[in-house]
């Protein structure tokens, strides 16, 4: 007889990396102003958070979040089917739906929970699902959520348009389909190549769904997203995104044809039986798009802060991936080495995720940097600084 929590107690690696002093995850933030945080009551220069804008420590988005709580309480205490909805919810989304370009949106209660509830409900028995394979994993459970109801699911390689055209080839032209990708990827800050993209799937009579989580307030028109970067609102059929970066806060959202959305808002299991996104967070995400769209030079200055450390790390002889983006992942190959490299970091007060397989491929172990605008030169300097003293010393630049 086999006991289910066997494989639980046989897992002792992340005990055994802990012990070591290397264990990067799950390390308690104390104080968070943004681009400085406090952990383990020391300052750490924060060089790795999704908080793209350096909003969460904003006045006016702490400020509506207290508002909110002081009006509608702490939670909705239901689903937005039936008694969890408030007038905040409906406000957001007819605003997100303007800003993005959309008919319509409708907000989840986590960025993860969109794509599970978005993929599920449109996609069934008979339908294809067709994703790239460095796509997020939330894309990724939701296109196996959908293959559980017999709908069909292919993956091609990583951003190439060909193996996509190959691969939609393949499938039957009676087949309704769904191209489902990452924006930004998260890992690598590659920007997908949606002006191919759209030709393929126009050619096939495939609808595009795109994962803007990292993109919101990131690239585009005021950081209106991939789509409006390259100038595609139009032939992009839906795009989704989540609350917990840019906006500062917790949620999910999809846009989209009004017709569309107002199915999935019948249909999709996830909205349906979960609890609504509270007040706070609701407010705290509206009060994060009111900055957005009042002073859009804070994108410009995020993706400035990212240049001038891309370009610093690829001066100091770093392995960095080319991207136009928050994401500046250093690429170090072997996975106990990132540990050492992360550990030194950490003591130097910088903060970066070390990426390690089966997160990425066996040799692109990797600290993964992402950046704010609230960051100021003295804070990139610093990380360059240590970045550099620690390469040396590990014998990863000269």
């Amino acid at each position: 007889m086999t006991d289910l929590f066997q494989r639980c107690r046989e897992f002792t690696r992340a005990d055994e990396v802990k012990a070591a002093g290397l264990y990067p995850y799950f390390r308690p933030i104390q104080e968070n102003e943004g681009p400085v945080v406090m952990i383990e009551g020391r300052k750490i220069v924060m060089a790795g958070s999704n908080n793209y804008l350096g909003l969460t420590a904003h006045p006016h988005v702490r400020q509506a979040a207290i508002n909110a709580i002081e009006k509608y309480g702490t939670g909705c205490s239901g689903s937005r089917y039936l008694t969890g909805t408030i007038d905040l919810h409906i406000e957001l989304e007819e605003r997100l739906a303007k800003y993005l370009g959309y008919e319509s949106v409708l907000l989840f209660s986590t960025g993860y929970q969109t794509a599970l509830g978005v993929i599920s409900s449109l996609v069934t028995k008979g339908d294809y699902i067709i994703s790239d394979k460095e796509n997020h994993a939330c894309i990724i459970n939701g296109c196996m959520l959908a293959k559980g109801g017999f709908a069909e699911f292919a993956r091609y390689k990583h951003n190439d348009m060909d193996d996509l055209e190959k691969t939609l080839a393949r499938i039957p032209d009676s087949a309704a389909k769904l191209v489902v990708t990452d924006g930004v990827f998260s890992v690598s800050g590659e920007l997908v190549d949606l002006p191919r993209m759209v030709e393929v799937c126009e050619k096939y009579g495939a609808r595009i769904l795109v994962d803007d989580a990292h993109a919101t307030g990131v690239v585009g028109v005021g950081g209106r997203g991939t789509a409006s970067h390259f100038g595609l609102v139009d032939k992009t059929d839906m795009t989704m995104g989540t609350f917990s970066k840019t906006f500062a806060s917790l949620g999910g959202f999809v846009g989209g044809p009004e017709r569309v959305i107002n199915y999935i808002k019948h249909h999709s299991p996830a909205l349906i039986f979960s609890a609504s996104p509270t007040p706070a967070s609701v407010a705290a995400a509206m009060a994060a798009l009111d900055i957005l769209e009042q002073q859009p030079e804070l994108v410009d200055k995020l993706i400035a802060n990212a240049d001038y450390m891309r370009a610093g790390f690829k001066a100091q002889g770093f392995n960095v991936y080319e991207s136009r983006t928050g994401i500046v992942p250093v690429i170090v190959g072997d996975a106990e080495k990132a540990m050492y490299f992360w550990r030194k970091l950490y003591d130097k007060g910088v903060f970066v995720n070390a990426f390690i397989p089966p997160g990425v491929p066996p040799t692109m172990s990797m600290m993964r940097t992402s950046y704010m605008a609230t960051h100021e030169k003295e804070h990139l300097d610093y990380i360059l600084q240590v970045f550099g003293e620690i390469g040396k010393e590990l014998g990863f630049i000269q």
